[in-house]
């Protein structure tokens, strides 16, 4: 019959696991589990833009581009702000009540990205036919796309391009 042989080292007393197996210790750490939701999900994004002049922006954005006024909001009778559609898009603009001075810039480092199913050519001819005047013409872009910018009256660049 075969006997085992002690060896001479001593082993060293079993640790307590705490009902722990030494696999469980050695894995990763468990994840914090997300709150739900776990990012923002949007319906819509509508941009509201501070005018000089609501008028003029009024008539510009509906004349020019062919946006629809949707609703105007007045107080006193006078014109404060106008919600404008084209298409799904909405967009809001508001008179400037000037609190923060009458110099400041509007449109300076902001960009509206427009994304249209109509031709661009067509519609930056269009454009220019009701007096609007493009920073720059339908261009192809080096990914592909094709747009053409213009600039309000208070200076906010837009981009519009075709799908």
């Amino acid at each position: 019959m075969a006997t085992r042989k002690k060896s001479g080292a001593k082993q060293k007393p079993a640790a307590k696991t705490s009902g722990k197996t030494r696999a469980a210790k050695l894995a990763k750490p468990a994840v914090p589990k997300r709150k739900e939701p776990s990012a923002l999900h949007l319906r819509t994004f509508t941009p509201g833009l501070t005018v000089n002049d609501i008028a003029r922006s009024v008539a510009w954005y509906r004349d020019v581009l062919g946006f629809i006024v949707a609703d105007e909001w007045r107080d006193k009778g006078v014109l404060r702000g106008a919600e404008l559609k084209a298409g799904t898009v909405t967009l809001f603009l508001g008179q400037d009540d000037w609190k923060k001075g009458t110099s400041r810039s509007k449109g300076a480092g902001f960009r509206l990205y427009c994304t249209t199913a109509q031709d661009v050519d067509r519609l930056a001819a269009l454009v220019k036919s009701r007096g609007g005047v493009l920073a720059h013409e339908p261009q192809t872009q080096p990914w592909g796309e094709r747009d053409f910018g213009l600039v309000d009256p208070d200076g906010f660049n837009i981009t519009i391009t075709g799908g």
